[in-house]
């Protein structure tokens, strides 16, 4: 039987769970920070680590083609600095995508919560 002692415990498990004190500092380009908890369960540490990777790797190509422009190879630093720009437009286009799964999926809780 459903009381409203066992939906209010519940609903306090699941705000324990979204909201994760450890995610709120990783991403260092994105413009906030809810990006990293994208799905309050078990896979919101597998999407920090994803977006800190992606974040490395965008680190790594600008610092090549800061090398690259030392050089004067001006092809291959424009040729970086584009693929770069098409990683961060990458990763704002699934962080908007995750942030809609999980306002769709908040919405699916019942109204009594």
């Amino acid at each position: 039987m459903i009381t409203r002692s066992n939906l209010a415990e519940q609903l306090r498990e699941y705000q324990l769970r979204s909201n994760n004190d450890w995610a709120s500092s990783v991403s260092i380009f994105s413009s906030s920070s809810s990006a990293s908890s994208s799905s309050g369960f078990g896979s919101s540490r597998i999407d920090v680590a994803v977006f800190v990777i992606w974040e490395l790797v965008i680190l790594a190509f600008l610092v090549f083609s800061a090398i690259s422009l030392y050089f004067r190879h001006m092809r291959l630093a424009f040729i970086l600095i584009c693929v770069d720009l098409l990683l961060l437009l990458c990763m704002k286009v699934t962080k908007h995508i995750k942030l809609a799964n999980k306002k769709k999926r908040r919405m699916l809780l019942p109204l009594s919560m």
